[in-house]
């Protein structure tokens, strides 16, 4: 037993190594028949075109990555054998999904209204999606993190879904990777987040500053916007 012991701490050693490399989602790939179509329609969402390579073989690749992601998407000819549109499931974590929503309507994007969970029911008659199979219209009454939605799908099918984080659970948040797209976005997130404590605060008796997170958030854009300037 002890020779046991022994020979496995190394091991233990090794694997608790092995678990401290960083594994950073780069791509995920997604499967379309028409590549120039579908090129044209991620174009239209506002992401970036990283790259449009052609090989002698009949291959293509093309990359885009959303606004503000450290993660891409591919697509193209001979880079899956995966049936065009059977990617489900894609989500797109957004601070506010009103605003991302009129964002890409007004690209002349058709995407769903607002919604959020019927319950935690997950046998129902619409798409599966995070929380079940049961959508109900509008946005989370209670605007709770994680739990308001909006779906589209691109001209394959391929679907994706908004989903609005404002707060994230204990854990999940990368101190070094944390970071806004603009200074409205941070201001929003600001608002939000002295909105919800201010909620707080009235359940547990305390006392709030309702104006606070408008000067805070003038202040942070203010800052933000004189960094630029100054670069």
């Amino acid at each position: 037993m002890t020779d046991l012991r022994e020979r496995a701490h190394p091991a233990s050693g090794e694997a608790n190594a092995a678990l401290a490399v960083d594994l950073k989602l780069e791509i995920v790939v997604i499967p379309v028949s028409d590549v120039e179509r579908a090129k044209q329609f991620y174009a239209k969402l506002g992401w970036r075109l990283d790259a449009d390579f052609a090989g002698a073989d009949d291959y293509r690749v093309i990359q885009f990555t959303p606004p503000g992601s450290n993660a891409s998407v591919i697509f193209g000819k001979n880079v899956t054998s995966a049936a065009p549109g059977s990617a489900q499931g894609l989500y797109l974590v957004v601070s506010d999904i009103e605003a991302a929503r009129n964002a890409l309507l007004s690209r002349g994007v058709a995407i769903s209204e607002a919604f959020h969970a019927g319950g935690d029911a997950h046998v129902g008659p619409d798409e599966p999606y995070l929380f079940g199979r049961v959508r109900l219209s509008g946005p989370d009454p209670e605007r709770g993190s994680y739990r308001s939605y909006a779906s589209f799908s691109d001209p394959d099918g391929n679907g994706w879904l908004l989903q609005e984080v404002t707060a994230r659970l204990p854990g999940r948040i990368d101190g070094n990777g944390t970071s806004f797209t603009s200074s409205a976005d941070l201001a929003a997130a600001f608002r939000r987040a002295a909105a919800a404590h201010g909620e707080y605060e009235k359940q547990n008796g305390g006392k709030h500053d309702e104006n606070w997170p408008d000067w805070y958030a003038e202040y942070i854009v203010r800052e933000q916007h004189g960094q630029q300037q100054a670069a």
